[in-house]
């Protein structure tokens, strides 16, 4: 107790309180003038050139894809938004930071992503990511996405099911059922990834309820966790705490309910996979036969290059980076391709869905309720649509960061960028730009897809670029390709949503779209 009421006398006196704010003015202008002294003439906001506080309170309130994009507004291509991050809109920034062969390395950011073991999304070393990739990557061959349908097949026929009651439930003066689409992409896309990941989807489409099932520790209790809510507080705090990385050991004890909750969210995601792997690797060793053919049944099958396995630890990390891509930006990105696809009917009226819906009909046919992949693979109408939904809302908005590791650094334009310096580039503002997209950069413009130049084909990249890209895009097209077309095929809908305004966690996410359903009569 002697010893406590010292440290606290200490640290209350007078001359511990004053030396403070000079300690604070020494360790950001220091670094300011000396390591980072190169990107002093690089332009941003003021703060940002001595810390990440600027673009951290942006991820902080969920807003940096728009903080970053108003920045680059006020000050060019080339834009410091932290201590040591530069931020490139330009499309020839993508090889730069992203291609192959450049030696860069995955920013100190990524470590807020880690829950226990580091997965093929958030490993830093280029070598385990290499080894990891090459173990995954047989999940996502053509022949295994082929196999992935029927699974998809069954959900939908579940969450047409329940559109389907929702449309009989319109209000006696109105035609149209009324719901807000949103809670109800995300239900059906955490019931198609854990059908894939995990042998079974979490039954959110028939409870119409955010809830799956949590185990904090392999063979602890199991418990509920409401996952959509769970996923997004993840993403928030892990984005914000990857730019302040000092807070990450007190976040739990910090007063903002922010931090203490998003803490709680990550334990809860952990659980979440830890729960659902244990029932299928568990089964495995008390001699049960699974024959299902999907993603978790390849990882457990799939070999090192030394003919190793992938152990428990490694499979939950796996399996939760599964979890959080073949949700989370499905959902949105398909709640987004929903709202554009009726915006642009609204500002064009008969130019898109007719369109769309006869294409559609010409493929599918009256007696199909649920489209087949064969019938919308090829479908040029459909993923003109897709691409532009993909563009408009960018749900993979922000700039993904990269180190310039050991060597002489790289060029661009009168810039140069040293070892240690993080770049990005943001694909929410590439995808923004006027000078790239042209003057209707703004609206929804499918046909726009037809004659693409040579600077709109590179600038597109709503699945990343280079060696990091993701790894299942085949499948997010394949899903977003059913879900749209059996939505288009089997219904007609009023968009009620004035506008879509997003929240940003890692990724963007549009906070609710209500329109009006109704079972279209053809079908």
């Amino acid at each position: 107790m002697a010893i406590a009421s010292l440290v606290v006398e200490y640290l209350a006196s007078p001359w511990i309180l004053a030396t403070v704010p000079v300690w604070l003015v020494l360790y950001y202008l220091v670094p300011y003038f000396t390591t980072f002294s190169h990107l002093a003439h690089v332009p941003g906001p003021f703060v940002a050139k001595f810390s990440n506080l600027w673009v951290a309170l942006g991820a902080r309130r969920g807003k940096k894809f728009d903080i970053v994009d108003r920045a680059h507004r006020k000050y060019g291509k080339v834009v410091r938004i932290g201590f040591n991050h530069v931020s490139i809109a330009d499309e020839r920034g993508l090889n730069i930071v992203y291609g192959h062969g450049n030696g860069f390395l995955k920013d100190h950011y990524y470590e807020a992503f880690i829950a226990k073991t580091p997965g093929m999304f958030n490993v830093r070393d280029r070598a385990e990511h290499t080894r990891k990739r090459k173990i995954i990557a047989h999940a996502f061959s053509p022949r295994s996405v082929a196999e992935f349908e029927p699974h998809m097949t069954a959900n939908l026929e579940r969450w047409v099911k329940q559109l389907d009651l929702i449309a009989a439930k319109a209000p006696t003066q109105k035609k149209f059922g009324e719901f807000n689409a949103m809670p109800w992409f995300s239900y059906l896309a955490f019931d198609i990834i854990g059908d894939l990941a995990f042998g079974s989807p979490f039954g959110m489409v028939n409870k119409g309820k955010d809830e799956a099932e949590s185990q904090l520790v392999p063979g602890g209790p199991i418990r509920k966790a409401p996952a959509v809510d769970v996923l997004n507080r993840r993403g928030e705090i892990s984005s914000t705490l990857g730019l302040l990385p000092t807070l990450r050991p007190i976040a739990r004890y910090l007063p903002d309910p922010f931090f203490s909750k998003g803490v709680a969210a990550v334990q809860n995601l952990t659980g979440i996979a830890i729960a659902a792997v244990a029932t299928r690797l568990d089964a495995a060793e008390r001699g049960v036969a699974n024959n299902r053919n999907d993603i978790l049944a390849r990882l457990i099958q799939a070999r090192d290059s030394k003919g190793e396995p992938m152990g428990r630890e490694e499979l939950i990390a796996e399996a939760l980076t599964q979890l959080i891509a073949g949700s989370d930006t499905i959902s949105n990105t398909a709640c987004a391709c929903f709202y554009w696809i009726l915006a642009g009917e609204r500002a064009n009226p008969g130019k898109i869905v007719a369109r769309l819906q006869k294409e559609l009909d010409d493929s599918i046919g009256a007696t199909s309720e649920i489209a087949a992949y064969s019938q919308v693979r090829d479908l040029p109408f459909l993923r003109r649509c897709i691409d532009e939904a993909m563009r408009l809302h960018s749900t993979s908005a922000l700039g993904l960061p990269r180190l310039v590791a050991a060597g002489p650094g790289v060029e661009f334009d009168e810039y140069h960028f040293p070892p240690g310096t993080v770049l990005s580039v943001p694909s929410y503002t590439i995808h923004h730009m006027e000078e790239i997209w042209g003057p209707d950069v703004d609206e929804f413009n499918p046909e726009r897809w037809l004659n693409l130049t040579q600077r709109q084909k590179t600038c597109f990249n709503p699945f990343s670029y280079g060696p990091r890209a993701c790894v299942g895009q085949n499948v997010a097209i394949m899903e977003l390709q059913l879900i749209i077309g059996t939505l288009f095929h089997r219904y007609d809908f009023e968009l009620y949503q004035q506008e879509m305004k997003s929240h940003e966690g890692f990724s963007k996410k549009p906070k609710e779209c209500f329109a009006g359903i109704q079972r279209r009569s053809t079908v």
